[in-house]
């Protein structure tokens, strides 16, 4: 399982980057600061800075971060090795000290000469290149003592295959556990067994396995002459579920999502991703989670007591309700609120399902007899939500994302497109929470989770934050 906690570590490893190359700037105007128009370094460090030159230097920050991104900086490089990413960032910053060249010359800035690029090229790009190794290497050694680990699928038994899987379990430090493999049984993998994996399903069965197991990633061997069609199939079914997806040829019309190429092994390998959310914006969204939800936790702890010693005296039973719910690439996770029904309530929902009021798999009763009094009034001013903020500091959950389902729900889907909506991690608030919640049809409040994750963005998580207080706050669609 996913150690996401140390994932979000790695991620502010990317925050580095204008530090490094602040620091890159400073060290090579001290080392060529005798060679410009200042007498001396007291003379340098006495200019002013005019909002014309700060606005520049941020200027060229952006450009810089824009530079390392079309580069695939910030993209996940698990399947690349130590030279490649190297060569990587020796091009972004290469490129970055040309554009800082073609600035200086532009608005004729004397304190950037030759020297001056030549010296902060060196500099910035051995520091990057340092931070991207000793990022590898803390993978390597998280990996190995069984963190940040991902569940790879691989369809197809042929020798492309086994040579894939063989490249994979003989490199721990990439973090794969080998699920094992999918196909048919014929002459050539009858022996496969033998190597300690196995076929887990056939083709025909793949859709249900795909259902019930965690799966992060699923890796295509097929010969594509002959099994294009099933091929195609599975991509498609990955796309649904947001499983991402890795072929050794780019063959395929990928509609959402983002694609990249890659080398390992001396084989070219194409990554399929449901959704862009990688790189900066991810580490500012787990940033933002970390930030508002610890303070919130502080701020809300008087009115938390308050709610604890309010449920004791209102009904017998704990002060907090406990429930299994279905998180990222269907991982179960413990969600924790604040108890607003009986004890018994989840024994009694079976006697209530002929009176489920909403459509879909889930269920929803307006006037739930097993709601208490206090219950009413914690479920209208979502109160009861407040302790999935420790849920949002473990990880399991975001403050923004399609919200966490129980098992009973889950399993009444009937409809893989809707199954996209477990490729992120579930949320607090969501679309759906601040478009009429209960009053939503089920297909709606899919559609908006949908829509969320194909349209994410970091301001588009602060703007759901600010429309979900005014919602809270008159009670639409509670329930």
């Amino acid at each position: 399982m996913t150690n996401f906690r140390r994932q979000i570590l790695i991620k502010m490893f990317m925050l580095l980057d204008p530090s490094l190359l602040t620091i890159s700037f400073l060290i090579s105007a001290v080392r060529t600061w005798h060679l410009t128009e200042f007498a001396s370094f007291a003379t340098f460090l006495s200019m002013r800075i005019k909002l014309s030159n700060l606005v520049l230097f941020l200027g060229l920050f952006y450009c810089w971060h824009v530079i390392f991104s079309a580069f695939g900086l910030y993209g996940s490089r698990r399947l690349g090795d130590r030279k490649e990413e190297a060569v990587v960032a020796l091009k972004a910053t290469s490129a970055g000290a040309l554009v800082l060249g073609f600035v200086a010359a532009f608005f004729r800035v004397s304190m950037i000469t030759p020297a001056f690029i030549a010296a902060f090229w060196i500099v910035a790009t051995s520091t990057i290149i340092l931070s991207r190794l000793a990022l590898r290497e803390f993978l390597r050694r998280a990996r190995i003592h069984g963190r940040n680990l991902r569940h790879l699928l691989i369809i197809g038994t042929n020798p492309r295959a086994v040579e894939f899987a063989s490249a994979i379990e003989c490199r721990p430090e990439l973090g794969y556990q080998l699920v094992g493999f999918v196909d048919q049984e014929w002459t050539g993998n009858r022996a496969l067994g033998g190597n300690g994996n196995s076929i887990v399903t056939d083709l025909e069965h793949f859709p249900e396995f795909l259902r019930e197991r965690v799966i992060d990633e699923v890796a295509i061997a097929l010969p594509m002459k002959s099994f294009y069609s099933q091929a195609a199939r599975i991509v498609a079914q990955c796309q649904e579920h947001g499983v991402i997806v890795r072929l050794l040829a780019n063959i395929f019309d990928i509609q959402r999502g983002s694609v990249n190429n890659s080398q390992f092994g001396g084989m070219a390998v194409a990554t399929f991703s449901p959704h862009s959310s990688e790189g900066w914006p991810m580490a500012c969204k787990r940033l933002l989670d970390i930030g508002v939800s610890s303070l919130l936790l502080l701020l809300l702890a008087p009115v938390c007591v308050i709610v604890a010693v309010l449920i004791k005296l209102d009904s017998a039973g704990p002060v907090f309700f406990v429930q299994d719910r279905v998180g990222l690439n269907k991982r179960r996770f413990r969600m924790y609120k604040f108890r607003t029904m009986t004890v018994d309530a989840e024994k009694k929902q079976s006697e209530l399902e002929s009176l489920n009021e909403a459509d879909g798999p889930v269920f929803k009763i307006k006037n739930d007899p097993r709601i208490t009094r206090l219950g009413k009034i914690l479920r209208k001013t979502s109160i009861d939500e407040l302790p999935q903020l420790l849920n949002v500091l473990k990880g399991d959950m975001s403050l923004v994302g399609p919200r966490p389902l129980p098992i009973r729900d889950f399993l009444g889907f009937d409809q893989d497109w809707v199954r996209r909506r477990f490729s992120v991690r579930p949320g607090i608030t969501c679309l759906w929470q601040v478009n009429g919640r209960s009053s939503v049809s089920f297909r709606e409040w899919m559609e908006l989770d949908l829509h969320y994750i194909d349209h994410w963005s970091f301001w588009l998580d602060v703007k759901v934050i600010a429309k979900t207080i005014p919602a809270v706050l008159r009670g639409v669609g509670a329930a």
